[in-house]
């Protein structure tokens, strides 16, 4: 029977969740839905002085909105610390494993006789068959492990194919440091153990630490888990990803206006193809994911790209889940004090009426609430500049002959509306756009909004009647 598989996901609480760490967690997260098993979260907090509490947050809200839910309590790496440490002992204990005295002093003269025989392995294992008897006074050993120093480690990598690696390039590495902390390389071998890891899929700058995983994993007499390594994420120009780029945070996106679902799908992308298909559903990924489908070569991060996703999923999104999300961001924005002053369950009403024409076109929330600012304004608003030259003096005469036609009307409907401003340009020998223009920088103070009629509508005849008067009052 084949075991079921286990992701994990192990972050250093460092910094934000940057967007190569948040497409790993997908990778993980899909491959685990798709094969019907789980994805565990490990937080990897051994570094007790770059770990902070504010990255753990940021992590945790930066996965849960994305909608990647791990499966049980996450797990904190440095919590485990004894249990690292005993099995450093056991590995001294079976002879896999030793205690090196080596000063600082020691290690500096390896490091520079390397360099000069331009060899990659710096230690030279001086301690590695030495009596412990030898030990130097006052010294605190560390524990390093017996590397194999001749042939090749193999790894079998289900992205990268067969990956060699020669042993003699791979020395001794420490195990445990001489204040008893384990590293980084020993913890992450006992807890993928521990928690039961079937695969481990994680960027392709560990391949090097998978060998050295695997050759700590055959001396512990443990199975190796299946080893996946992703290509990494470079820009548009094929550099590696810098913040120009978009190499930030998944709080950054969020605040950029990116809906879940289009990140996730745009991360998908990155690395993993299925024929020409851009778009699928969460259901459809976790039906076709696979790491088979996995490329080797470096995914390139492209900002049109996932607008234009994002604006996809906007339009294809319910109006009361945007607007769900629009009332959520809106205190992130750089102007949120003013338009949260005017947000009150009317404005909201309006832009909710608001959204299929607001939605059209736009590509991001953010876009969308600047779209829909005209609805937040109270009166009397003030046009911008191109909006203020629009109503001359002719302009708003067409506007005071139209307002007792808006007047008239007793249900105020979009299709009544409507009407009422074609009959008025026609009955006046107008072309639509010499009212319909005025009438957007009168209700709005921008020369571009959703459609005039929309405009109108969602205003509600008193609104838009009022803004009209306030424009027309100025002459």
């Amino acid at each position: 029977m084949t075991a079921k598989v286990i992701t994990r996901f192990a972050p250093s609480p460092t910094g934000f969740l940057h967007i190569g760490g948040a497409r790993t967690a997908l990778f993980n997260w899909l491959y685990a839905k798709a094969k019907g098993g789980r994805m565990l979260l490990r937080i990897e907090d051994t570094d007790r002085a770059r770990s902070t509490e504010g990255a753990i947050d940021a992590i945790l809200d930066g996965l849960s909105w994305l909608e990647l839910n791990w499966d049980e309590d996450p797990i904190f790496q440095y919590s485990r610390a004894d249990r690292h440490r005993e099995i450093a002992e056991t590995l001294v204990a079976d002879g896999k494993a030793y205690k090196c005295y080596c000063t600082p002093e020691e290690l500096q003269a390896m490091r520079e006789k390397a360099r000069a025989e331009d060899r990659a392995s710096s230690y030279d294992g001086t301690w590695r068959n030495r009596d412990p008897a030898d030990a130097p006074a006052g010294i605190d050993p560390v524990i390093r492990f017996k590397a194999p120093d001749a042939g090749e480690t193999v790894i079998e990598d289900r992205v990268q194919g067969q990956v060699r690696v020669q042993n003699k390039d791979l020395d001794d590495l420490i195990l445990l440091r001489s204040n008893g902390t384990p590293t980084y390389m020993l913890s992450v071998v006992v807890d993928d153990h521990d928690m039961e890891i079937t695969h481990i899929i994680r960027g392709d700058d560990h391949l090097t630490n998978a060998a050295r995983q695997s050759q700590i994993y055959k001396a512990l007499g443990w199975d190796i888990p299946v080893f996946a390594h992703l290509p990494l994420i470079h820009g548009p120009d094929g550099a590696k990803l810098s913040k120009r780029h978009g190499a930030l945070g998944v709080e950054a996106y969020r605040a950029m206006g990116y809906l879940p679902v289009a990140l996730r799908n745009y991360l998908v992308r990155l690395g993993w193809s299925h024929g020409d298909e851009e778009i699928f559903s969460t259901e459809q990924l976790i039906e076709l994911f696979d790491l088979d489908a996995i490329g080797r070569s470096p995914a390139r991060f492209d900002f049109a790209k996932l607008e234009n996703l994002n604006g996809h999923y906007i339009r294809s999104t319910s109006d009361d889940d945007l607007l769900t999300r629009l009332r959520e961001l809106l205190p992130e924005l750089d102007n949120s004090r003013e338009l949260q002053e005017a947000a009150g369950d009317e404005v909201w009403e309006k832009v909710r009426l608001a959204m299929p024409s607001l939605k059209e076109r736009a590509k991001t929330l953010v876009e969308l609430i600047d779209k829909a600012e005209f609805l937040f304004v109270k009166r009397p608003l003030t046009p911008d500049a191109k909006a203020a030259k629009l109503l001359d003096a002719d302009a708003l005469s067409r506007l005071g002959g139209l307002l007792p036609v808006l007047e008239k009307i007793e249900v105020w409907s979009l299709e009544n509306v409507e009407a009422a401003v074609r009959a008025y340009a026609e009955a006046n020998e107008f072309k639509l756009g010499k009212v319909a223009q005025p009438l957007r920088a009168a209700l709005t103070g921008r020369t571009a909004s959703p459609g005039i009629f929309d405009v109108l509508f969602v205003l509600g005849q008193d609104e838009a009647l009022g803004r009209i008067k306030d424009q027309v009052s100025k002459t």
